[in-house]
């Protein structure tokens, strides 16, 4: 009967680990610790990454935190609907911080803008649901 009880508390563990593999808590959050929707700035300036009730970490970690923590992108001017099924390509309007960065400095022409950051897995792939902030719009003077 225990060995029944262990065979079955494995398997549950499991399919828990592949089912929710890829779902953050919903206690989770990214956020911009230094910018506001309708911030006006000077370039170059500083955009500051935050994040709770999660981890961060470098892309391509393999470690047992593999789905406690991410890695940021920051999503500039994205006008396309990005396809959460496949990793985040590396693209003019989506940066990559592999190294577990959590600021940049940014060099953008003057004009309006939008920034949104996303964290994904080791592999690049997306959370489900998307670990995404709210699209924020600034003006660069």
């Amino acid at each position: 009967m225990n060995r029944i009880r262990i065979v079955v508390a494995g398997t549950v563990m499991l399919w828990m680990s592949t089912t929710f593999a890829h779902s953050p808590p919903d206690s989770a959050r990214v956020f911009f610790v230094n910018l506001q929707d309708g911030a006006t700035v000077t370039s170059p300036f500083s955009v500051i990454f935050g994040i709770t009730g999660f981890g961060v970490t470098t892309a391509g970690d393999k470690a047992k935190n593999k789905h406690t923590a991410g890695h940021h992108h920051l999503l500039i001017d994205l006008e396309r609907p990005l396809d959460m099924e496949q990793p985040l390509p590396y693209t003019k309007d989506i940066m990559h911080f592999d190294q577990g960065e959590t600021e940049t400095i940014l060099e953008l022409p003057a004009g309006q803008h939008t920034l949104q950051l996303l964290l994904a897995d080791e592999d690049h792939e997306s959370y489900d649901p998307p670990l995404m902030s709210k699209k924020i719009t600034i003006t660069v003077k």
